[in-house]
């Protein structure tokens, strides 16, 4: 991808038809009944599998998802920000069903790894050959001192996107000039590295527009340094100066609780009280049904073969998205999408003798700081020693000129109306 040129929704639809034509062209399956496919989880990962898997309608494939819309977390920042609107977020799956999916809305309760079967909520089974798990991530709701499930509308996390969204964005203009707002920024692995500095730049930017200036915006971390952290602070310092503050773990001497009741946070250096805003975003894992099928090590999320995305505890089972362990990529959208390719042409190449070609990954994340003020990271990656392991990088500069900002903007658009395209048809 070029660095300095609009990644376009036709651009980017293009290089995916180019991956169908050669990688998932197979020969036809004649006197026998189709292989079946579940694939588990509607998001940019499994979504993507379903659609790439089901094309010439040579495997039976099933995507189990309980939702009939997908709100993308990806963009909900800018919802935040005043950028986009929340309708512009959902997606269906009437394209999945047009491609040959069959959808069953309902949750997937279990695997059944000995019988090869998925276990849904209402006691159906349905039988598999290969399965591929998009599960995304689940919350450690136990990761903050006093905070929980039950707290999680009073001190929203908005990482799930939906209602959590809505709830984040009304508690946002409720926030008064001169109010305090205190972010619970989560420690690593968790999905969308850039996520909670371009949510706090989005927050930044409604209030300062709105006429709320004076408020303050304080960012509690356990990490030492962040994705595009010079990019940001320039960013932060150039349109909101006096608004953010980021306070590292050697400062805060890490957070120690949080009262829901009186919006207080406690660290070990100082307590922040009647905060009109905290939002909590914990630490992660897999989703329940991985970690329960026993494809997730101790680190919560789930090891897996770099060259196929099948998992390293069951080779029948490819597991894609924020649930995997990616090596060298982060978790998010792009990333998952670009797995969901690697796993759908390795299933097809098992099931139908598709052909197969080497795996090869992309990702790039875009943030928004300010209008037209866009900055990206990201690379490609191919395995190597055991993992994903990034072959060539790329981030933005500080002091870039206004039009390469605008440039990347205008990427970052493009890729979004293309990558929902490309996931949902």
């Amino acid at each position: 991808m070029a660095a300095r040129n609009p990644l376009s929704r036709r651009r980017f639809l293009a290089g995916a038809a180019g991956l169908s034509a050669a990688a998932l062209a197979a020969p036809p399956v004649v006197g026998q009944a189709r292989p079946r496919l579940v694939v588990v989880g509607g998001g940019p990962g499994g979504a993507t599998a379903a659609r790439y898997a089901a094309k010439d309608g040579a495997i039976d494939v099933t995507l189990v998802e309980p939702s009939r819309h997908y709100v993308t977390c990806f963009h909900s920042n800018l919802f935040l920000g005043g950028f986009r609107s929340f309708d512009s977020l959902v997606h269906g799956y009437g394209g999945l069903e047009k491609a040959g999916v069959r959808l069953v809305h309902e949750a997937a309760a279990a695997i059944d790894r000995d019988r090869r079967e998925v276990v849904l909520a209402g006691g159906a089974r349905l039988p598999f050959d290969r399965l591929i798990l998009s599960p995304g991530i689940d919350l450690k709701y136990d990761s903050v001192p006093g905070w929980g499930r039950e707290w999680e509308e009073a001190m929203p996390h908005a990482w799930k996107a939906g209602r959590q969204t809505q709830i984040l964005k009304a508690k946002l203009d409720q926030v008064p000039d001169g109010g305090l707002i205190v972010m619970i920024a989560p420690p690593n692995p968790y999905r969308c590295p850039p996520g909670p500095y371009e949510r706090v730049s989005m927050m930044a930017h409604v209030l300062k527009a709105t006429g709320r200036g004076r408020a303050k915006i304080i960012i509690v971390d356990p990490k030492e340094k962040f994705s595009k952290q010079g990019l940001f602070q320039e960013g932060w310092e150039s349109h909101y100066p006096g608004m953010i503050e980021w306070i590292a773990p050697d400062i805060s001497e890490g957070l120690k609780s949080v009262d829901p009741k009186t919006g207080t946070v406690v660290t070990g250096f100082e307590t922040y009280a009647n905060a009109a805003l905290v939002n909590v975003i914990p630490a992660q894992m897999a989703g329940a049904i991985a970690r329960d099928a026993g494809l997730a090590d101790a680190s919560g999320y789930c090891p897996i073969d770099p060259a196929s995305m099948a998992s390293r505890a069951d080779a029948g089972i490819f597991v894609v998205g924020d649930a995997a362990i990616p090596g060298d990529m982060p978790k998010s959208a792009f990333a998952a999408n670009s797995q969901a390719k690697v796993a759908a042409m390795t299933v097809r190449a098992e099931l139908i003798g598709a052909r197969a070609f080497p795996a090869r990954y992309a990702n790039t994340c875009w943030s928004l700081i300010d209008i037209d003020d866009a900055v990206k990271v990201g690379g490609r990656y191919a395995p190597a020693d055991g993992r994903i392991k990034e072959v060539e990088g790329f981030i933005s500069q500080t002091g870039e000129p206004p039009e390469l900002r605008r440039g990347t903007q205008a990427e970052n658009i493009g890729w979004y109306d293309g990558i929902t395209a490309d996931i949902f048809g």
